[in-house]
């Protein structure tokens, strides 16, 4: 890709500020880990749900989704079931209430508030703390191969070299650099740089969404579009068989979701309901979006920012995401977006060969603005991570009394090691729905059926969570390396045997050991005030303190959830109907997202907690 002067100096504006800005917020983090890690629970809600919302808009991410409506049209929203998409709406109706509650600084920490002190408890510590920087691992790693793909595609310089005839390609050099630049600030500020920069990261994004909503709406006819997809791609009806015919447009596509095992979609929807909404109710893993939820002020503000991320998350991700699908089908013929080796279709190029076709400095505006995804998400998971080895291992079994200063030279060494090895298996590996199967198909797969009952049911002690997690994860893991063929569908149909396993782990174990403390029961209980199977607590509770009141919220919490359902769906749906010059459709879908706005306001902001914690 050409760059001009005016692309090139966009982009290192860009850089030179997200630096400095990251420098000059470190001064407030070197106070304390929980300055360094939470921001000293000191950030607004509304800063917190901008940076959350840059955090989840990655590059990779982008470029899968636009493959994903490029195959199945509007009707991909119905796949995404399959996934926590609802988590956000989870958190914003009562999760993030419950967890914020919990005044902790790590979910490793909120384990033992959980389930007290005793072997189980740390067992189950244990076991979230190695999930935690799993996660941020594995993460890193799926970033690391988007982000070399993508700048191979859309930067010019070759940077490759051969080391004792090894060749280090492009994509690893452009990697590794990116990476190290945005790990500076990233250690060097903590949570305060990562908001800080975030909040600019994101508004580059938008703009450079409406840009280039304005670049697909303004350059392609209805007409083209209409033309180009096969009847049924622009609407949205849950069927039992996917039957977009690609034959006379593109035939290899045809071929693509056959394989993908979503053809007859209606044999996998139900399980891919039932998989989402559990996945959801286990509430965030130990990452990047609980700390958000834990750097609130108070349950109050914990609740807000989760609603006010998908009011700015998704939106303009999605005006992205059909902007550069339009642009894609403008620019580049069938043959130009066909691998020339296997004959296969390659649609997560289209965004980096969109971006190599843009005037000068529209050009160098959206690079900033994908660099930006890029940067803001990995940032995130770079803070996330190391809290958990400072605060969880070393500060609890390695140096108890560690000075808060030395406890903030630990952060910065740990968030250096767990870049470093994220980068080196991101190296390694090319493809990226190699690296996406294993962390939503293993790691999540397995974090759900404990992490669900934690918050519902009073006899699952920390051994009962201990094995439920190594069941779920081990199982998951095994299916995904030893079917090394496994499809999305696939991972979808594993997941009750899954959870069937994991369920039947936590049970057995649950009563085979010693239950719970009750004091620490009470305790959790009382603080926390979740609905569910707590009986002999409540009871325990209400002897000791007539006047304690329970939650009976359960059935307006769940209002709350199907409402909010329909409103991230609107705000899914909206931006790819209006870039489609679908009017009609789009002020359908305007309505619906506010009139849940409206309901939401008296069924859910009316009924948010005072408490401050």
């Amino acid at each position: 890709m050409e760059l001009q002067f005016w692309d090139i100096a966009i982009i290192l504006l860009y850089l030179f500020c997200t630096v400095a800005i990251g420098f000059y917020i470190s001064r407030k983090a070197s106070k304390d880990i929980k300055s360094y890690f939470l921001g000293g629970n000191n950030i607004n809600w509304w800063m917190l749900g901008f940076s959350n919302s840059a955090g989840m808009f990655d590059v990779s991410g982008t470029a899968w989704m636009v493959s994903m409506v490029f195959i199945y049209g509007v009707n991909v929203y119905w796949q995404q079931w399959a996934w926590p998409v609802w988590n956000q709406v989870i958190m914003m109706s009562f999760l993030a209430v419950w967890l914020r509650r919990s005044n902790v600084m790590t979910g490793a920490e909120w384990i033992n508030f959980r389930f007290g002190k005793d072997r189980g408890a740390s067992a189950s510590h244990l076991i979230t703390v190695i999930f935690a920087v799993l996660v941020a691992v594995a993460f890193i790693a799926y970033m690391t191969v988007g982000i070399g793909q993508f700048a191979t595609t859309i930067l010019p310089w070759d940077l490759s070299f051969t080391i004792n005839g090894l060749l280090i390609g492009n994509e690893k050099v452009y990697a590794t650099i990116i990476i190290l630049l945005t790990t500076i600030y990233s250690i060097k500020g903590g949570m305060y740089s990562v908001v800080a920069t975030e909040i600019l990261q994101y508004v580059i994004l938008v703009a450079c969404c409406i840009l280039m909503a304005y670049l697909a709406m303004s350059m392609v006819s209805k007409e083209t579009i209409d033309q180009f997809f096969p009847q049924g791609w622009k609407q949205l009806a849950l069927k039992a068989r996917i039957d977009l015919d690609w034959n006379s447009k593109w035939p290899a596509i045809n071929k693509t979701i056959d394989d993908s095992g979503f053809r007859n979609f209606g044999f996998v929807f139900g399980v891919m309901a039932f998989k989402g909404i559990w996945s959801s109710l286990a509430g965030p893993v130990p990452s990047y979006d609980m700390q958000r939820v834990l750097s609130t002020k108070s349950a109050r503000e914990a609740a807000k920012m989760n609603a006010f991320t998908m009011l700015v998350l998704y939106i303009p991700l999605y005006l992205m995401v059909a902007s550069v699908l339009v642009l894609g089908v403008h620019y580049f013929t069938i043959a130009d977006l066909t691998n020339i080796k296997s004959g296969l279709p390659r649609l997560e190029a289209i965004l980096g060969m969109v971006v190599s076709q843009l005037p000068v400095g529209v050009k160098g505006l959206l690079l900033a603005g994908l660099l930006a995804a890029f940067m803001s998400t990995f940032s995130a998971f770079v803070n996330s991570g190391p809290a958990y080895i400072v605060n969880d291992i070393y500060r609890k079994y390695i140096r108890p009394g560690a000075t808060q200063k030395k406890l903030v030279r630990v952060s910065y060494i740990s968030c250096a090691l767990i870049m470093l090895v994220g980068l080196s298996i991101g190296l390694g590996i090319s493809n990226i729905s190699t690296m996406f199967d294993i962390i939503t198909g293993g790691l999540y797969a397995g974090f759900v059926v404990p992490n669900v009952l934690k918050w519902i049911w009073w006899r699952l002690n920390g051994w009962g969570y201990f094995a439920g997690m190594m069941t779920g994860i081990a199982v998951s893991l095994w299916s995904i390396l030893y079917w090394n063929q496994l499809t999305h569908s696939h991972i979808v149909l594993s997941f009750p045997l899954n959870m069937a396993l994991s369920l039947a782990a936590a049970v057995f174990t649950s009563f085979a050991t010693r239950r719970q403390q009750m004091d620490s029961l009470t305790h959790f209980y009382t603080t926390t005030l979740p609905w569910g199977f707590w009986k002999p607590v409540r009871s325990k509770v209400q002897l000791l303190t007539p006047a304690f009141q329970p939650n009976k919220d359960f059935k307006r919490d769940v209002l709350n959830v199907v409402i909010g359902i329909i409103w991230q769906m609107s705000m899914i749906i909206m931006p790819i109907y209006f870039v489609l010059k679908e009017f009609n459709t789009f002020f359908f879908w305007v309505v619906i997202w506010l009139a849940c706005m409206l309901a939401l306001r008296f069924t859910w902001w009316k009924y948010l907690p005072e408490e401050k914690t």
